[in-house]
């Protein structure tokens, strides 16, 4: 039997989103792959083992002490050579698990976007920072995927080694294909007329995401301009609400949880992202693949990916009528999209899966290697 890794998120979802090309690649290489995570349970193929954690969105949840107790057994129990963590919840709990361990795998801890930055209140950052510099020594290499998140850690020591990978890769093959015609079929479909400017924004309906700041926005757009609003979450009735209360309910359009984007994005003018905070967004990168100019808050991996004038446009967080100014430039400026949407594609295929996995694959080997490399000389 070969050497056991053990991949840990908050959710199922995150692994299924992001990871699979990677527990995969684990497998192909003889590797035995477990993965432990909360949320609504789900089949991951490409696991020998899925482990459910009881783990709740809230940090000082019983539950999650719970489960940090069950990794601590299970780790102890399998001897994995390796922990792979993502997702700031299941990182915290699981480098606790392995807190105090005489003998302990290599812990390597993606960073998806630190919940902390200057920007915060006071006491919330402290907590969150906190959290990350507890755990700090069981961090045997820290992989930031933007330029926000590694001054932090610098600045911080969140991790015994600091690196920076560009994000986890975008499967950009999936949207290969992708033609306007199919884009003119949905507007038709959803009563848009050819003359209208459609912008798209897929996430979550959360707090972090901001949708409500486009919504207010487009109370000050003309009339031909629609917003489409694909994602389900806890505030998508809000927002509902809020688009009937501002009187744009007309034209901003709710289709709900979509899994496959890319007619969306052929059916759009441009993309835009209203985020409080990122890591390296993919429905951005792939706005950008499909040739979308994007208009976005000016946020940690917004501006890794944005470079203002040439593949999109920023405005301050949380400013709708910022937004909304941005919006107009495009709509009173065709040679300024063209030229944008011209250079989005170029901008981004250094983030595709094929450039990306080697790169992270040789982070984590290398991590793995070192450690085995030491044993032996033991």
């Amino acid at each position: 039997m070969g050497q056991k890794v053990l991949f840990t998120a908050s959710t199922y979802s995150h692994i299924l989103h992001f990871h699979r090309p990677y527990l995969r690649r684990f497998r192909e290489e003889g590797w035995v792959v477990h993965v432990a995570c909360g949320g609504a349970p789900a089949s991951i193929p490409e696991a020998d083992e899925v482990i459910h954690l009881p783990l709740e969105k809230k940090m000082t949840a019983p539950a999650n002490w719970a489960a940090a107790r069950m990794l601590r057994r299970k780790i102890r129990a399998e001897r994995y050579a390796l922990i792979a963590t993502h997702t700031s919840l299941a990182a915290f709990f699981t480098r606790m698990a392995v807190k105090g361990m005489r003998e302990r795998p290599k812990v390597i801890n993606m960073v998806h976007g630190y919940l902390f930055d200057d920007d915060m209140a006071p006491v919330k950052r402290t907590i969150l920072r906190t959290a990350e510099q507890l755990t700090a020594g069981e961090t045997d290499l820290l992989l930031t995927m933007n330029r926000a998140d590694l001054n932090l850690a610098h600045r911080y020591h969140l991790g015994k080694e600091i690196g920076s990978v560009p994000g986890v890769g975008v499967d950009f093959s999936r949207l290969d294909g992708t033609s306007r015609e199919q884009g003119l079929a949905l507007r038709v479909q959803y009563g848009l007329k050819e003359e209208d400017f459609v912008l798209v924004y897929a996430a979550e309906f959360s707090q972090r995401k901001s949708q409500a700041v486009l919504i207010r926005a487009m109370a000050e757009l003309p009339e031909r301009v629609h917003l489409i609003l694909p994602g389900e979450g806890a505030l998508l009735e809000e927002c509902r609400m809020l688009a009937a209360e501002l009187g744009v309910e007309e034209r901003v359009l709710f289709p709900g949880y979509c899994t496959h984007m890319a007619p969306w994005y052929a059916a759009a003018d441009a993309a835009a992202a209203a985020s409080r905070i990122e890591g390296l967004p993919f429905h951005v990168m792939e706005a950008m693949y499909l040739g979308l100019p994007v208009i976005a808050s000016a946020v940690k991996g917004h501006v890794d990916l944005i470079e203002e004038g040439q593949n999109g446009l920023l405005y301050p967080y949380g400013d709708s009528e910022a937004f909304a100014r941005q919006v107009r430039r495009l709509l009173e400026e065709p040679g300024l999209r063209d030229g944008m949407a011209a250079r989005t594609r170029a901008s981004v295929l250094q983030y595709g899966l094929e450039q990306v996995l080697p790169q992270v694959w040789d982070c984590y080997t290398a991590l793995f290697q070192e450690s085995r490399e030491k044993s032996l000389v033991r």
